[in-house]
């Protein structure tokens, strides 16, 4: 591992974490920095809070598909707002996890988001769909799947959602340099200058 490190809280119910995945992407390339993910179980925390995602007013929630739009063309990302939203993602982040174990934890993580994103694939909130997934980087998914039901896996993504509150994470994506946090798909520029820094 290189000495520059970006840590990713993601999950992949949030249209703003595909975002960023894609725009950090070449801020790995130019500083050489190491991406370190650590999924955050966002339905957990908003339930915790009261917080109901769709419930805004109307006219903000179409300024905000307009706009997405407009990030996908800017960035040429062949996004499109999945027909079912949101997901339960719970087996999707805890899949991650399992993936770490076979080295394949980034790969994974950007075809989850690529999946439903890119291609409307409200299936992989169930291991059934998660199945195809896994099996295309090479993992046996009954395999998969057993240690993603495991009290070790579920504590494990429980730990992670903890310390991402612990160090002042609210929302994803949050991306930390340091101690420095950066929060949105939008601050790529303030994490790029905060690498040089080091």
């Amino acid at each position: 591992m290189g000495t520059k490190q970006i840590e990713l809280y993601w999950d992949v119910g949030s249209t703003n974490t595909y975002f960023a995945y894609k725009l950090l992407k070449p801020v790995l390339q130019r500083t050489g920095a190491d991406l370190v993910l650590h999924p955050f179980n966002l339905g957990y925390v908003f339930r915790a809070n009261n917080y109901v995602l769709m419930e805004e007013p109307p006219a903000k929630l179409a300024n905000r598909k307009r706009d997405l739009q407009r990030w996908a063309g800017k960035y040429r990302l062949p996004f499109r707002f999945p027909d079912q939203f949101p997901i339960k993602t719970s087996r999707v982040l805890r899949g991650a996890l399992a993936m770490r174990r076979w080295n394949l934890e980034a790969a994974y993580t950007e075809a989850v988001l690529d999946a439903y994103w890119e291609h409307n694939n409200a299936g992989i909130a169930d291991y059934s769909g998660l199945r195809p997934v896994v099996n295309m980087l090479g993992v046996e998914p009954d395999a998969f799947e057993t240690l993603s039901e495991s009290d070790e896996i579920r504590q494990e993504l429980a730990a992670s959602t903890d310390r991402g509150l612990q160090r002042g994470v609210f929302g994803v994506p949050s991306i930390f340099v340091g101690d420095e946090l950066f929060w949105g798909k939008d601050r790529m520029d303030f994490v790029e200058d905060e690498l040089l820094k080091r």
